[in-house]
């Protein structure tokens, strides 16, 4: 029987990443849960990741055997508007159902309000595997980390009374972009107002492009400072389905993730509670929110691209032309190989971007209870700016690595690619978006750019360079040295230029090089750990990789290097 997780051995290799080790000691708290007696806590590290492996299973389980058997069905039929409401598609009803039976909820939250208390990394896992099966779905399932929010700046009496709903399989959604406030929501108008005679928060307003809009529990951004016209006057609140007071105005009609609602709501006067402090809701709450938004995307497109892959791999495996097998022909395997040496190294970005989340986010949870020693307060820092510096480089590269893998998907198997029978135009439509939700791939140019100027990439770079490696993997290491000092000048030219306009139009390409050159590192360190079948997988993407890198690296850093300002495009101005 197929299973999304076991069928696909480069999960687990993650999964015994070295990193976990503190990541599980961090997240446990010393295995408290177990002394406590809560009898589905692990006791040590092993059974932690045994733990870890039983959840992946099931979820790997649950994707192939239902959520992928459904998604030709929810992909046709899609949800729908009655009386106000927005209903799911009939096979996405199955789908819920059986996540909750398989107790796929409540991954991250711990154990006191009936979680799982899961890393993010293997959250990040989890929601691969889903999304393998079905993007649409892995929007509805995974938007369940919202509660990751509440969790950090709610109440304990918030807590207390939400976080056990969603463990039980609630759904939720995130209600930020309104009509005339898309990226930038600042300028987001949704009013509250606080009424006395209820002693609650009141919404009045309408939201647009909302991802499973008719949800459970919603976390809303809104304006509660009245004369105020930018992000210092937003606060966060908490709306609960059942209080009403609001309704669905339109579902949209997408190109893709067919089963993955996205709503325009109103509110009419829906009753609300304030989550955390006022007027942070922008500036603090909803890039918490963004970020594991981001994370969960990097996931999605991982998933996708992997399934893009089997299924071009699958069709050139059988398809005949010429009197052979299409996979025996060059611009066929060049074209397989590259697809699946990005979808190594971008999953090696994204679960070295989750770990980096993991070990900042468990020392601020461990800081509730008690005071970190100075050491943990320096390895909270460092982890936190560099899951800060990874996490735009993992959504954006990845979500156009999905598109690119589905564009090859399509092309590989010619003419039928085109057919709507076939599964690839299918993921082809889905992974459009991937790289245009929770911030365009220019938007994370945007979140990495101070961390390419200041040098923070550089530093990476170069100590993962002193990093040992196989006899095999050294030449290609020394290749990339060679890409990272072309890098280093590419930046320090942009730097001294001193015009933010050039800075500004050169940054997409030094986000590519930056991409490139961390992700040929990673797998490189992926070709030197692994063993047996998986070495010899890994040390041929790390061959393709590299040389696709130094192909666009060296590019990329001439072109940058000869730009100046008078080459910027003169229809700028019209």
């Amino acid at each position: 029987m197929a299973n999304y997780y076991t069928d696909h051995p480069e999960m687990e290799f993650h999964l015994s990443h070295p990193e976990m080790r503190r990541v599980v000691e961090l997240r446990e708290k010393g295995f408290e849960d177990a002394a406590k007696g809560i009898d589905y806590a692990p006791v040590d590290y092993e059974d932690a990741i045994e733990n870890y492996r039983r959840v992946l299973d099931i979820t790997g389980d649950v994707a192939a055997n239902t959520l992928a058997v459904n998604a030709e069905s929810v992909d046709l039929e899609g949800p729908h508007l009655e009386n106000n409401r927005m209903v799911y598609a009939s096979k996405t009803v199955e789908n819920l159902q059986q996540t909750r039976l398989a107790g796929l909820y409540g991954v991250s939250m711990p154990r006191r309000y009936g979680g799982l208390n899961l890393p993010n990394a293997v959250f990040s896992m989890m929601s691969e595997v889903v999304a393998a099966a079905e993007a649409g779905f892995q929007n509805i399932w995974s938007l369940q980390s919202c509660i990751d929010t509440l969790y950090e700046f709610g109440s304990e009496e918030q807590r207390q009374k939400y976080i056990p709903r969603i463990c039980a399989g609630e759904t939720m959604s995130m209600d930020l972009t309104e009509p005339d406030a898309g990226s930038d929501l600042q300028r987001v108008m949704l009013k509250a107002t606080y009424d006395e005679k209820e002693q609650c928060w009141r919404l009045n307003g309408v939201k647009r492009f909302i991802t499973n809009g008719d949800s459970d529990i919603h976390l809303v951004l809104a304006r509660s400072e009245e004369g105020t016209k930018d992000g210092r006057g937003l606060s966060m609140f908490i709306y609960d389905k059942r209080n009403g007071g609001v309704d669905v105005r339109h579902i949209e009609h997408k190109l893709g993730i067919h089963g993955s609602p996205t709503c325009e709501l109103t509110y009419k006067n829906a009753k609300a509670e304030l989550c955390g402090d006022r007027k942070l809701g922008l500036i603090k709450y909803v890039m918490a929110l963004m970020n594991g938004a981001r994370l969960g995307i990097a996931a999605q497109s991982v998933g996708l691209s992997q399934e893009a892959y089997n299924e071009g791999l699958a069709y050139a495996r059988e398809r005949a032309q010429f009197g052979q097998k299409i996979i025996q022909f060059p611009a066929v395997y060049d074209m397989l190989a590259r697809m699946k040496a990005k979808l190594d190294a971008g999953r090696s970005m994204l679960y070295q971007t989750a770990r980096y989340v993991d070990l900042y986010k468990c020392l601020e949870d461990i800081a509730r209870d008690r005071k970190l020693t100075p050491e943990e307060r320096n390895e909270m820092k460092k982890y936190s700016r560099l899951a800060d510096a990874f996490t735009p480089i993992a959504k954006g590269m990845n979500s156009e690595y999905a598109s690119q893998n589905a564009y090859d998907a399509i092309s590989i198997h010619g003419g039928s690619g085109f057919i709507m029978e076939y599964k690839s135009q299918r993921l082809y439509r889905d992974a459009r978006i991937f790289s245009i939700y929770e911030g365009t791939t220019q938007l994370q140019v945007v979140a990495a750019i101070r961390y390419i100027t200041n040098g923070t990439y550089l530093s990476v770079m170069r100590e993962m360079l002193q990093r040992e490696v196989s006899a095999e993997m050294r030449p290609l290491q020394e290749r990339v040295a060679k890409m990272v000092d072309l890098y280093e000048q590419a930046v320090k030219y942009v730097n001294d230029a001193n015009n933010q306009e050039l800075h500004d139009f050169l940054g997409r390409r030094l986000y590519d090089m930056t991409a490139e050159i961390l992700m040929s590192l990673l797998i490189i360190d992926d070709a030197t750990r692994a063993e047996g079948d998986l070495k010899a997988r890994f040390s041929d993407s790390a061959n393709v990789f590299v040389r696709m890198a130094e192909e666009n690296v060296c590019a990329k850093a001439y072109y940058v290097m000869h730009f100046t300002e008078a080459d910027l495009p003169a229809f700028r101005a019209e």
